[in-house]
């Protein structure tokens, strides 16, 4: 499995492009901004996209979806929760002082239980509200993409529209830590941790 980490925007969200070594088919998890920098990742490491991902629908995360979508043609896919988001985002961003551009509609909507499959690599869609209703986290061969809902020692935050801190931690206590300790997990900001490390030592999440 090939996994390139790009931290976009100004708000320094993480794009993933994660592509199967085999067929050089990819998915292009949360492109919040920097279309060309995704773009220029994508040609040199000569893959094709056949997904584009949103874990979430808040701007600092969609916000290159238009342009990746026009560049590539690949799917878009969101929960039905957070679709809504999309025709809003030049006004959410507006409301942090910065820019989006507007997304296109999503080709279709995942839920819990989805299997999104491209090349030899399946993700299983795992829903993960509490961060926004729509959150969602993918996870498959030991990694998991988990947009804004797990932080390397934090969470998302849950005071922004539609969030609710109870409904996060069940998310993260009952969806993602039985995934395993091993599991390395894929932040929306800030470095990679992995299930055991947060079950340790997060201080939102220790178990005890």
């Amino acid at each position: 499995m090939i996994i390139k980490t790009l931290a976009v925007g100004p708000i320094m969200a993480n794009c993933y492009i994660v592509g199967c070594d085999n067929t050089k088919q990819a998915a292009v998890i949360d492109p919040g901004d920097d279309a060309d920098r995704i773009l220029t990742t994508l040609a040199e490491s000569k893959l094709t996209v056949k997904y584009i991902l949103n874990t979430h629908g808040h701007f600092d995360h969609v916000g290159a979806n238009r342009r990746m979508k026009d560049a590539t043609g690949a799917e878009l896919l969101i929960h039905a929760q957070d679709a809504p988001m999309l025709d809003s985002l030049p006004q959410a961003a507006a409301s942090f002082g910065l820019s989006a551009e507007s997304s296109p509609p999503p080709d279709k909507t995942i839920d819990d239980g989805d299997a999104i499959t491209f090349g030899d690599i399946t993700f299983k869609v795992l829903h993960t509200p509490g961060h926004s209703p729509g959150g969602v986290s993918f996870h498959a061969n030991g990694v998991l993409f988990v947009g804004d809902t797990l932080f390397a020692g934090s969470i998302g935050r849950t005071d922004f529209a539609g969030g609710d801190f109870d409904t996060l931690i069940a998310s993260v206590k009952n969806k993602l830590f039985p995934l395993g300790d091993d599991v390395t997990v894929y932040t929306g900001h800030g470095p990679t941790t992995t299930i055991g490390q947060e079950k340790r030592m997060n201080p939102f999440l220790r178990m005890g």
